[in-house]
């Protein structure tokens, strides 16, 4: 099925010259295209800042919709290390095994409810709910928090026919507020509480400090998990023999999880900000301008990857950037892929077929680029074993 086909967008241009360029809001960015250039640029945080202005290092600009730093992610080192150290340990806890055993109940059960009908939308019915359901646990809040997650849909700061939406975006600031005071009120052991306790240099986080945290947390992992989920089970309808090949080598899932990443990318690209006049590609950029860093471009470098437009579930050596790379790799990537994880074991024990009925694509815009970042719509039947 052509819909479940990922084409290249950036396979031409990296050839060619290695970058891209786009406008975002009247703020230009160079997209860095080659997977050396990628890796290269995201070490060099003296020259490609992530401390820029709150918003800025996005694509699109947030700069409109927010003024809470979020962290560690809009932080350079040192102090990204130090808030890193901070919330490391709790953001490896999906590699529990009792984390493990709550998160694969709550897969399951969505699951269940997904074989017991006739047909789904699979990003509303099934990738929305399982993100919203696991994210209680990533927090450590009541499970049915998750039902008003739920009901903000599948994007936090968009809605239809807008790249940005502050009014939405509100939604969530003032949500997260209210937990926070919430927890000021009355400590528990979830997130909010265990953040408002912590100290940096012998000091407790700011509120504000505490918010960061927690817009990235709710924001970070919400589309890309979404997006992830959904383009996973479109390539299952489309590639009928890899549910059977993932079920009679379960021990590749690890591996396959791994070749999505790559291969969907669901995360184009992230921003820096220049400190300096320097080049890119010899190309010249000036300071005070942005770059981006093409996650999804880094992963089909030909020169890297053999056979890079193919989806190859046992791939051997698989050095992909879908989580970042260097000091800002993905914080939240232990979550993501146990759901990933997860989700394809149960699916090879519980589903025989998966077919796609209708599929809307959620296309990116990128300047010179259009880019199929996954679906806003994904109508499938689900076959139970």
């Amino acid at each position: 099925m052509a819909k479940c086909k990922f084409a290249d967008a950036f396979k031409e241009e990296r050839e060619k010259s290695g970058i891209g360029k786009m406008d975002d809001q009247g703020d230009p960015v160079v997209m860095l295209l080659n997977h050396k250039d990628v890796r290269k640029a995201a070490h060099n945080y003296k020259a490609f800042s992530s401390e820029a202005v709150p918003g800025r290092i996005v694509v699109p600009s947030e700069v409109n919709i927010r003024t809470t730093r979020q962290i560690p992610f809009e932080v350079d080192p040192p102090m990204h290390k130090v808030y890193r150290s901070l919330l490391e340990a709790w953001f490896k806890r999906p590699l529990q095994d009792t984390y493990k055993e709550k998160l694969t109940t709550i897969i399951s059960t969505v699951l269940d409810d997904v074989l017991s009908k006739d047909k789904v939308d699979v990003v509303s019915d099934l990738a929305l709910v399982i993100q919203s359901r696991a994210l209680t646990l990533l927090l450590n809040v009541p499970f049915d928090k998750s039902v008003k997650w739920i009901s903000w849909g599948t994007h936090v700061f968009r809605s239809e026919g807008e790249a940005l939406d502050g009014d939405k975006a509100a939604i969530l600031y003032n949500y997260i507020d209210e937990e926070i005071d919430k927890a000021i009120e009355n400590p528990s052991d979830d997130l909010y509480s265990t953040l408002l306790a912590a100290e940096v240099d012998g000091k407790k986080l700011t509120k504000e400090e505490v918010k960061g945290v927690l817009i990235l947390t709710f924001a970070g992992g919400r589309d890309t998990v979404i997006n992830a989920l959904t383009n996973i089970i479109s390539y299952f309808s489309a590639n009928k023999k890899a549910l059977d090949y993932i079920r009679s080598k379960p021990e590749i899932i690890n591996t396959a999880v791994e070749e999505f990443i790559r291969y969907f990318s669901p995360l184009t690209h992230m921003g820096r900000v220049v400190t300096e006049d320097t080049t890119v590609c010899e190309h010249a950029v000036k300071a005070d301008s942005r770059i981006s860093l093409c996650w999804a471009s880094a992963n089909r470098d030909e020169k890297v990857f053999e056979n890079a437009d193919e989806v190859v579930l046992d791939r051997k050596i698989n050095p992909h950037v879908g989580f970042g790379f260097s000091h800002h790799n993905c914080l939240g990537a232990t979550h993501a892929r146990q759901i990933m994880r997860i989700t394809l074991k149960l699916l090879a024990e519980k589903v025989s077929d998966i077919t796609v009925l209708e599929a809307e694509e959620n296309i990116e815009n990128l300047g010179e680029f259009t880019r199929k970042v996954g679906y806003n719509s994904l109508k499938a039947t689900f076959k139970k074993r």
